[in-house]
């Protein structure tokens, strides 16, 4: 994760944060630690060993002890809060200009926070196939990239300013991401991509634009069900999959 200073009315200094789950014990983690990348040093001392289910807590920032009950609560987000989250997915590795360009974006005066996430993909996600599942984003993708930026201004004028830098950082980051389709995370919800009209009559083209950008070449797949299961389209949200007696 690298973040930039959200203190208001100090320059910026963007940190870079770096946060790892091994699924297995730390003597076999610290031996393949140390046999590929040995310059990082990594003892027993640096790793928690802990359950799966109790490094969701340390993942979603509970790193002081709570029980596992507080996974059951659902906090109130704060009204006053408003955020936006882009996304991409990387093929090749990028170059320094693009480094250098996320890092004097990430230090704009222009916004209140701004993060980018790094999500390493591999391992397992690549041994299964593209088409097993809907999820298709595996082997042919290096990591995923998530954009954030998040404000409590109140205002059209800050909205307007937040959004248009998140845009405009999307933007920067063409040449350096997939493309044809330029792949997207589907939790993140990008509404900027796309959406479906009122009256959920959006035509199989239309849906194409965000529906192969979330899925692949599995958005035909799921049209074909949606088609089987849902031809009326009773389930629908500003970006779901239409049914083709609509289109």
């Amino acid at each position: 994760m690298i973040g930039g200073n959200p203190t208001k009315g100090v320059k910026r200094n963007p940190t870079a944060s770096f946060f790892s789950l091994y699924l297995g014990k730390t003597d076999k983690l610290v031996t393949i630690m140390n046999t590929t990348l040995p310059n990082l040093g990594l003892t027993k001392a640096n790793c928690k060993e802990t359950s799966w289910i109790q490094s969701t807590l340390i993942a979603a920032g509970f790193t002081n002890g709570q029980p596992l009950e507080i996974l059951l609560s659902k906090p109130t987000l704060s009204n006053n809060i408003s955020y936006k989250i882009k996304s991409d997915y990387v093929k090749q590795p990028i170059s320094q200009h693009a480094f250098k360009g996320i890092w004097d974006r990430l230090k704009s005066q222009e916004v209140e926070t701004s993060q980018l996430f790094l999500f390493p993909y591999g391992g397992k996600m690549s041994n299964i196939s593209s088409s097993k599942t809907p999820f298709s984003h595996r082997a042919e993708f290096l990591y995923k990239i998530s954009y954030t930026v998040g404000w409590a201004e109140q205002g059209s004028g800050a909205n307007e300013r937040h959004l248009n830098w998140i845009r405009e950082f999307y933007s920067f980051m063409t040449p350096f991401v997939s493309n044809s389709p330029r792949a997207a995370y589907v939790n993140y919800r990008d509404l900027d991509i796309g959406t479906n009209n009122k009256y959920g009559k959006t035509s199989y083209e239309e849906a194409s634009i965000w529906g192969l950008k979330y899925f692949g070449n599995n958005f035909k797949k799921l049209v074909q069900v949606k088609t089987t299961v849902d031809p009326s389209n009773f389930f629908r949200h500003e970006q779901s999959i239409p049914p083709l007696t609509l289109s």
